[in-house]
């Protein structure tokens, strides 16, 4: 535990950091944010509308990354970070505000993508100056941060700020470059300099984030019955869609999680690194997304079945929403594999084939009903959840 004296100033980890309260309260203002996402793409279901909403998702989860990253070396409960916490977490709030016009500016007011960018670039450049302060010694972190500011902040922000000038998909394309140059770039900044001083704390962190993707799931389904009475039906679509998310959340943290920080584990010094890039910044992304676009998925199935003035039992999905219930659980559970593939080279044939099942199912999706697609989906997952993938668990 920090000192009163530690508190005023930027301290250090140790080893065996976990996450603290600060850092739980930092999450909070993200809930907000992938919520918005998910009503972003939700005001009108459209393949372009998704590649928008995973896009803007890409930009928040590089904003949360950053501090997870800063949060393993420097204590968040030290006075001086918290105050950093609660300014990002501020400037990202007005981010969240921004997202559900960031795409269609609505007249009046201020200019909304603009106004995103600029927020965005601040939480950048809040980063990387906390993360000069919290070792002023540190020569080799110091390179690094330059290269990143130069090759990772730089010339995404300019092609965001480009962006701004143009709507529709122009935009979208213009802000999708940014973002591919932006995660390419780290690869380029190399991984010297960079430390991982509590694996631990880092994969937690990351679990944490999941958690708070599969509460976003949740909130849907609510969000999805909101205005309609309830019925037999609807209660049992909610439920279903419940155990959904309970077996995401069982197939992640009994099958990937623990082998994932066993292995973080393991290594020492730029392995360690490489890994946590690879598996956490790079992987989870896909991750997360999954769980927002299944979240999609499942508050237009809840909403269709509640809403009894316009459709019966009987009625499929349609279109991008009937793509987006089956291929959202088929991009987690891609990410999932792939992550088991990095963290201990073994391929896991069930995760892989059932990723591509899912990813595959919206014809099909289209044919059914679709409460019994919400069924077969959960149905499905929950198997997958208690199977033998083929992941390493971590050893008791």
């Amino acid at each position: 535990m920090a000192t009163n004296s530690e508190r005023a100033r930027l301290v250090a980890t140790e080893g065996g950091h976990r996450v603290t309260p600060a850092e739980l309260f930092f999450d909070l203002v993200f809930v907000y944010a992938i919520t918005q996402v998910t009503a972003l793409m939700a005001a009108a279901p459209s393949p372009l509308r998704l590649l928008g909403g995973v896009v803007v998702l890409a930009l928040l989860w590089w904003c949360w990354c950053c501090f997870a990253w800063l949060g393993n070396v420097v204590r968040a409960d030290s006075s001086a970070m918290f105050a950093v916490l609660v300014a990002v977490m501020a400037v990202v709030l007005i981010v969240s505000l921004a997202v559900p016009e960031v795409y269609s500016d609505a007249p009046g007011g201020l200019p909304t993508p603009l106004l995103f960018v600029l927020c965005y670039g601040t939480v950048r450049i809040l980063h990387l100056v906390t993360y000069w302060l919290s070792d002023p010694t540190d020569q080799a972190l110091h390179r690094v941060l330059r290269r990143t500011a130069l090759l990772s902040v730089a010339p995404p922000f300019a092609l965001l700020l480009l962006g701004t000038a143009f709507t529709g998909v122009p935009q979208i394309l213009i802000w999708l470059a940014a973002v591919a140059v932006d995660y390419l770039a780290i690869f380029v900044t190399g991984k010297s300099g960079w430390r991982v001083s509590s694996p631990g704390h880092f994969a937690e962190r990351h679990g944490l984030i999941v958690i708070i993707a599969l509460g976003e799931s949740i909130v849907a389904i609510g969000v999805g019955v909101t205005g309609f009475p309830l019925s037999g039906p609807t209660v049992g679509a909610a439920a279903v869609g419940l155990f959904l998310s309970a077996g995401l959340w069982h197939l992640y943290f009994h099958q990937v999680a623990d082998a994932a920080e066993h292995r973080l584990t393991t290594l020492t010094a730029d392995d360690r690194t490489r890994l946590a890039r690879d598996v956490y910044t790079f992987l989870h992304l896909p991750l997360v997304a999954g769980v927002v676009i299944t979240a999609l998925g499942m508050k237009k199935t809840l909403q269709q079945i509640a809403d009894t003035d316009h459709y019966d039992l009987t009625e499929p999905l349609h279109g991008v929403v009937a793509w987006a219930l089956p291929g959202g659980v088929g991009l987690f559970l891609l990410a999932a594999a792939l992550i088991v593939l990095r963290t201990s080279n073994r391929r896991s044939p069930a995760l892989f084939i059932a990723a591509a099942v899912c990813l595959a199912a919206g014809p099909l999706v289209t044919l059914i009903p679709s409460l019994v697609a919400l069924g077969l989906l959960a149905g499905g997952v929950t198997a997958l959840g208690h199977a033998r993938t083929g992941a390493v668990h971590k050893p008791a």
